[in-house]
């Protein structure tokens, strides 16, 4: 099996990023979420975007968010891939992918097996599928260390290409792959220190065992 490819997450700083691109990952995540403690400003986004260039593919985070707020970070962060983690729609993320003609992935909270069904309503709009934690109705989307039971998506054939997100750490990420053959695999808090906070070693450990599968 191929080497699953590697997201990490809530990027925020360069040490960060620096540790992602050190550790061989091949996505960097930068979040426009204003109430995630991960949270970039287009002009903080800037600034990794031009470390990253050449580096590593920098991926924007959204949440139900409006044309002129995409717009203005996918300029600023010269972004490769819109990654929508709210309630948009397949209209919306086939609308998005052809406004600004990058890749569109769309975050699905998963708790059940219908959760997981549910997905085939994307195929044609996005270029791939992350399927995430579910959290409770007033948390944050995403970032908040839960998993799922990944027997849910082990193995998930579908129109679109996929990936595994939610609750991933160095010491769980090797299990979650021999389980699910996830092509890609995607750590937030799973590779911090406190909420927001990336740590180095964590990084080099989470792609270090990802690489051993």
């Amino acid at each position: 099996m191929p080497t699953a490819a590697i997201k990490i997450c809530g990027i925020s700083t360069p040490v960060a990023l620096e540790a992602a691109i050190r550790a061989r990952a091949d996505y960097a995540g930068f979040v426009f979420f204003p109430k995630s403690p991960r949270n970039v400003t287009p002009a903080q986004a800037a600034e990794l975007a031009v470390r990253a260039k050449g580096w590593i593919a920098r991926v924007g985070l959204f949440v139900d968010a409006d044309d002129a707020t995409l717009a203005e970070a996918v300029e600023a962060a010269d972004l490769d891939v819109l990654q929508l983690h709210g309630k948009e729609t397949p209209e919306r993320a086939a609308q998005l992918r052809a406004r600004f003609g990058l890749q569109v992935w769309k975050a699905l909270p998963v708790a059940s097996a219908d959760d997981v069904e549910r997905a085939r309503v994307y195929a044609g709009a996005v270029d791939l599928l992350l399927f995430d934690a579910k959290t409770p109705a007033d948390a944050l989307p995403g970032g908040m260390g839960l998993s799922f039971d990944w027997s849910l998506v082990a193995g998930w054939k579908g129109a679109t290409a996929w990936g595994l997100a939610g609750g991933l750490t160095p010491d769980n990420v090797a299990e979650a792959l021999a389980m699910t053959q996830a092509p890609l695999v995607d750590t937030s808090s799973g590779v911090e220190s406190a909420p927001g906070v990336k740590d180095e070693d964590k990084i080099a450990a989470f792609c270090a065992a990802v690489r051993r599968t």
